[in-house]
């Protein structure tokens, strides 16, 4: 199944999302704001589950409130995606052409300036994958959505605030390691997040 959703993605201009693009069994499409709640509940269990071996359970529990919240302004801009499944979610992200590095609407380190794709990098966003379809690909899928997205608004370079748990998959998508940051996140809680980037034309 893996190989055949990446096959797919390449092949297919993904991101001709003003329609559902179907892959197989799998839809993508842009979040709306009918999204959230669902959103909400699938980056829960996402984190919980998936990152459970990287960080804390305080580290969670705190970005689950802050860094990990849903970012509306990402749906609003019609740059955020689902991966469904007969109405249920399986998979989101997306990707920026705004500074905010990472984090949800509740927190507090967000700049939604305006980037300038002929000088920065567009930011990937917040892909999650829900426990029972980790590791089919769903999250490559998602990614190679955004980047298409993001080049065809006329980025050349790529960057992201990726989490412990996501850095293997981004090394094989060939991005690099640039640091390795602190976020502060409550009162004595901080995230470690790995900023990573490459370069697509």
């Amino acid at each position: 199944m893996d190989t055949r959703i990446c096959n797919a993605a390449s092949s297919e201009n993904l991101l001709d999302l003003q329609r559902n693009t179907v892959m197989f069994d799998y839809v993508i499409r842009k979040a709306n704001v009918s999204d959230i709640s669902a959103l909400r509940q699938l980056i829960d269990v996402s984190v919980r589950e998936l990152a459970a071996e990287d960080y804390t359970p305080a580290q969670i529990d705190a970005s689950l409130r802050t860094v990990f919240s849903v970012d509306t302004q990402l749906v609003e801009d019609g740059t955020y995606f689902v991966v469904e499944q007969d109405g249920r979610l399986l998979g989101c992200g997306g990707w920026s052409q705004r500074k905010t590095l990472c984090g949800g609407d509740h927190f507090a380190m967000r700049d939604d300036t305006f980037l300038d794709p002929l000088q920065d990098a567009a930011k990937i966003r917040a892909i999650f994958v829900h426990p029972r379809w980790a590791r089919r690909g769903i999250g490559s899928f998602l990614l190679k959505a955004a980047e298409d997205a993001a080049m065809s608004a006329g980025f050349t370079r790529l960057e992201m605030g990726a989490t412990l748990t996501g850095v293997p998959l981004y090394l094989l998508k060939n991005y690099q390691v640039i640091e390795q940051i602190e976020v502060p996140l409550e009162e004595g809680v901080s995230l470690t997040v790995v900023r990573m980037a490459k370069t697509v034309r």
